[in-house]
């Protein structure tokens, strides 16, 4: 499935080349899109069967590594588009990571039955069998997870979608601030921040979860996230703060990429792990089914304040973790 995928990718990167249509643009995103989504659910699924005692900390890793890959060739694909023209990036970067992908792909493999021993006293309740995806839909914690992720995720991608926007309605986007002996542009300053911290707290949230288990670590995470917002919105207006603030926000955010694929693999078991989690990752598209409404809130009030109430409140909501008997009954 990850060879087929870096194919697909390929093959729409090769696409955007070539296209002078619509059509072949959204054929592009179509097939890159399919591609994309089966490497990384592929890739989570597999780092959850191998550390089955580590498995916040795995996906965390692995997420992170997905963020990361886009950081490290900003660089190159702008120089080659300066240079050679987007055509030629598209067509080169694609041809590459798709060859990549497909290398790396023939050396990945899921464990052996028995090879991965459960661990013998896990930091972390897990399942003592596994659950069939069907099985899975049929209980109750899936879809309070389903739920809680689309609150979070449509949060989080609200307040990345609209901080441009924010920044040059507060007047603060093109203010120096200066942190750490580094003077940027508030709004490039906070873009460079949420790709840091972003791909920082997965791992890091999905190691504190393996050590205090994954509803507590939601708790603090998404509390520190709806508290995030809305200090934003108190103080959006000073460049210094909407930086720092908007670091906080994507920082609580990102961990939903670590601690929803080990809540869901500690509660349905590894057998159909990368299914079973890749049902739960569909609540991020329908999160950004819901990322227009911070539009239509802005254009009805004539102003951001619900759209960060909006996002405030639907972490505060999200925070509120499992309960223990229906943890239990999934177990």
């Amino acid at each position: 499935m990850i060879c087929i995928s870096g194919v697909l990718v390929a093959i729409a990167w090769v696409i955007n080349s070539l296209a002078d249509s619509l059509f072949l643009l959204y054929l592009g995103a179509a097939v890159g899109g399919i591609g994309a989504g089966v490497i990384y659910g592929g890739s989570v699924g597999n780092a959850l069967k191998w550390f089955p005692d580590r498995r916040g900390l795995a996906a965390g890793l692995t997420a992170a590594g997905f963020g990361a890959g886009s950081a490290l060739t900003i660089i190159p694909i702008y120089n080659l588009i300066q240079s050679s023209g987007y055509q030629a990036a598209f067509l080169w970067f694609g041809l590459g990571q798709g060859i990549i992908v497909v290398l790396v792909g023939l050396l990945l493999r899921a464990p052996q039955a028995g090879e991965v021993p459960a661990p013998m006293t896990p930091a972390v309740q897990q399942s003592r069998r596994d659950y069939s995806p069907m099985e899975v839909l049929r209980t109750p914690p899936f879809w309070v997870m389903y739920v809680m992720f689309v609150m979070v995720g449509a949060g989080g991608l609200m307040a990345t979608a609209q901080l441009a926007p924010i920044a040059k309605d507060f007047k603060v986007d093109g203010i120096p601030v200066s942190i750490l002996g580094l003077t940027l542009p508030a709004l490039t300053f906070a873009l460079s921040i949420d790709r840091v911290l972003n791909g920082f707290c997965r791992p890091f949230f999905g190691w504190v979860s393996d050590h205090i288990g994954r509803e507590n670590t939601m708790f603090i995470a998404f509390l520190a996230e709806g508290v995030g917002i809305y200090a934003l919105y108190l103080m959006a207006s000073n460049p210094f703060w909407f930086v720092i603030l908007s670091g906080v926000v994507f920082f609580a955010w990102g961990e939903i990429y670590s601690l929803f694929p080990a809540t869901c693999t500690d509660l349905y078991g590894r057998k159909f792990a990368t299914t079973n989690y890749g049902m739960l990752y569909t609540a991020k598209g329908t999160a950004a089914l819901l990322v227009p409404l911070a539009n239509v809130l802005t254009t009805a009030t004539g102003s951001w304040h619900a759209v960060f109430y909006v996002a405030a409140i639907l972490n505060i909501i999200a925070k509120c973790r499992f309960t223990e008997p229906g943890r239990a009954a999934a177990l």
